[in-house]
């Protein structure tokens, strides 16, 4: 990145901080004019005083990174000053969390209607009836691959297993509810 001091307007650092943007400014690269505000919420947040101290302890290749990573944070704290970014990475996390259930369900669903244990039409729900000792059973299923187009197809003699490779959700003994914990900023 070029020293914004080249065209002689002030780095957004110096211009925040009212003082010349001398040529070798640590600042320049990584604020530029144009984003003023990315600046002001860094030394809001952490200080000139420990960005410039950070700054001069990295190598220049690191700096542009380490930047960025004052910035986002410095971003979060101030959308959310409780939790920041922790905030979004605990959101993140329990949406994550709700997805994979639901991938869960889906391919249980799935896995069912295939062993034809259930009609297609009641997909939604575990049936009652239905526990780990009665699906542990069905976990693999042995399927016939066909190889080939429809006119020169052929059948292969070894069988194909079929497997889902993490547990089902009706097997797991946590009751714990995805929406309920801490960490939920205004995101």
């Amino acid at each position: 990145m070029a020293s914004s001091s080249s065209y002689n307007s002030p780095c957004a650092a110096c211009k925040f901080l009212r003082r010349k943007c001398l040529p070798g400014c640590i600042f320049a690269p990584y604020f530029p004019p144009e984003e003023p505000q990315k600046f002001a919420n860094v030394h809001k947040i952490f200080g000139a005083s420990n960005v410039t101290k950070l700054l001069n302890e990295l190598l220049p290749h690191q700096r542009e990174d380490a930047v960025n990573s004052l910035a986002y944070e410095a971003e979060a704290r101030v959308r959310d000053p409780v939790y920041g970014c922790v905030g979004a990475i605990s959101f993140l996390q329990r949406q994550v969390q709700r997805l994979q259930k639901e991938l869960d369900s889906a391919n249980a669903d799935l896995l069912r209607y295939a062993y034809n244990d259930i009609s297609p039409s009641s997909l939604t729900h575990v049936p009652p009836g239905i526990t780990a000792s009665t699906i542990q059973p069905h976990t693999q299923r042995q399927f016939n691959a066909r190889i080939g187009n429809e006119a020169s197809g052929f059948y292969r003699q070894s069988p194909t297993t079929f497997s889902f490779p993490y547990s089902l959700p009706w097997t797991d003994t946590s009751s714990e509810d995805i929406n309920e914990g801490g960490g939920g900023g205004n995101l």
